[in-house]
């Protein structure tokens, strides 16, 4: 399990996290920063939607990418060549700006022996998505958690996503999109595997 990540039934049961009034408080408080009047009729609710919202838009940090994985099979009829889910939408958060990141992720891995439920993979993205992030953080973690808790010859990750913090603020620079890779054992070490993922990608339409 994420060593970041702990479940918990109430929000007591996490030391030191604020009360869902102190998280309220909080966002009036920034309201009133940007000069809003929080007790105008508008936004009288505004508080209360934005903490609930964050409790789904950061609800990775509640979940364990390891658990969502655990679950493997073994019948695969010795299938061993590369297993592929590509074009996994996701939405994160700059760690930076708290402004939205928007993309798509690609996963592949060599399995040895065992497979995992595709759906399962998309899990794992959606959990790493729903932290704050950095993009480059985002593929690593995705990779990891695979290579640990499926042990296959080899994983690959690929993501390209938008960055509102670069499109609304700063450069202001609309459509500039990022891409970052991860390889892992045979994708690390064989570049005709890598070769072979990014013709995958390729093969199926542009990126």
């Amino acid at each position: 399990m994420d060593a970041v990540v702990k479940k918990f039934a109430r929000e007591d049961d996490v030391p030191h996290q604020p009360t869902k009034k102190e998280a309220e408080d909080a966002v009036r408080t920034l309201l009133r920063y940007i000069g809003e009047d929080p007790d105008r009729e508008g936004l009288l609710d505004t508080p209360a939607r934005v903490v609930k919202s964050y409790r789904e838009l950061f609800s990775g940090y509640h979940d364990s990418a390891e658990e969502v994985l655990g679950r493997m099979f073994e019948e695969v009829a010795g299938y061993d060549d590369i297993v592929m889910v590509r074009d996994i939408p996701f939405f994160s958060h700059c760690e930076h700006h708290m402004v939205p990141i928007m993309g798509k992720a690609h996963v592949a891995y060599l399995p040895d022996g065992r497979v995992l439920g595709l759906s399962k993979i998309a899990r794992a993205v959606d959990i790493f998505a729903k932290r704050l992030q950095t993009q480059e953080a985002m593929t690593a973690q995705i990779a990891k958690a695979i290579d640990d808790t499926l042990r296959p010859r080899g994983v690959a990750v690929l993501i390209e996503a938008d960055h509102m913090c670069m499109a609304m603020r700063g450069v202001k620079k609309l459509g500039a999109s990022t891409m970052t890779t991860t390889f892992t054992g045979a994708f690390k070490k064989d570049p005709r595997e890598q070769a072979r993922f990014m013709s995958m990608l390729r093969g199926y339409g542009p990126l």
